[in-house]
């Protein structure tokens, strides 16, 4: 089983649309793949056609009474199933405050959970809660949607320390895969920029001992895309809304490349453009770090 989150505490890059189109993706290959929705937005569940509130108990009740996954969990497609959020998740870290262990709530109820999946892709909220280390405790890898903006990289490198102190204090097995660039713009001299950024980031720390020593930036980027904004709408992913559109075949790409294989052909070669100058080589050491928070 792969866990997989998800993560920006930024807002709006595209964390709920990957999550479930990448696991709609997973599926329709024939993978068993659980999505879990920790934000109390609840958007996941209602791009996958739930309506928090009205499909039963929801990840709120498994964290703060012990339901088990099982009670929680709905199949909403073939090889797709969703345990869904609720607006009350957003006072469980109120109500958690005195628990011993909160931060391992989820970690535990997954190893406790006999259902096999091969995949677990976990939407966080965006902000470092303990929703959020909920998730990082119970993965194994973690994602990085991200837009091609300067400022995008300046919260990278706070999002990357917080990794490496959950991955220190409470997940050894906590590493991150690699990012992901989201509303993404080929011909901008930005977009080129941040992406040289990136790449000589991850690069320079191929041999630390760091949590991201081996995370890459995807060759798969997704492209702006109205299908994809259209399909949460109709409670479908973008392989049910649009299966021809960019967007369906960004997400089918982006599919492969988590398991290794290549990417869709139109992101096999380099082609992008690229800035004559590219952004300073430190913009994302020059960050201050991020609060421990709950750690």
């Amino acid at each position: 089983m792969r866990r997989i989150a998800m993560l920006n505490q930024k807002g709006g890059v595209g964390k709920t649309t990957t999550t479930v189109n990448l696991a709609a993706a997973l599926a329709g290959e024939g993978h068993k793949t659980l999505v879990l929705d920790l934000d109390p937005q609840a958007h996941a569940t209602l791009h996958l056609g739930l309506l928090p509130g009205r499909s039963g108990p929801s990840l709120y009740e498994v964290l703060t009474q012990g339901v088990p996954l099982a009670k929680v969990r709905r199949e909403v497609a073939a090889n797709l199933f969703i345990c869904g959020s609720h607006i009350d998740l957003a006072g469980a870290e109120l109500e958690l405050i005195g628990s011993v262990g909160r931060e391992v709530i989820l970690r535990d109820q997954l190893d406790a959970d006999p259902e096999p999946f091969d995949f677990v892709l976990m939407d966080c909220p965006p902000s470092l809660s303990i929703l959020t280390l909920n998730a990082l405790c119970a993965a194994r890898e973690v994602v990085i949607p991200l837009q091609a903006h300067f400022l995008a990289l300046h919260g990278l490198s706070k999002l990357l320390e917080t990794i490496h102190l959950v991955s220190k204090r409470v997940n050894r097995d906590l590493k991150v895969s690699g990012v992901l660039l989201c509303l993404y713009d080929a011909g901008t001299r930005l977009g080129g920029e941040v992406i040289e950024d990136l790449d000589r980031f991850f690069e320079g720390r191929r041999n630390a001992t760091l949590p991201w020593a081996e995370a890459r930036l995807f060759r798969t980027r997704i492209r702006r895309n109205i299908r994809l904004a259209e399909c949460p709408s109709f409670g479908q992913s973008i392989f049910q809304y649009a299966p021809s559109s960019r967007g369906a075949e960004d997400y089918g790409s982006l599919a492969g490349e988590i398991q290794g294989r290549d990417p869709a052909p139109v992101w096999m070669t380099d082609a992008e453009p690229r800035a004559a100058t590219a952004a300073p080589a430190d913009t994302l050491e020059q960050a201050p770090v991020a609060p421990a928070g709950h750690l």
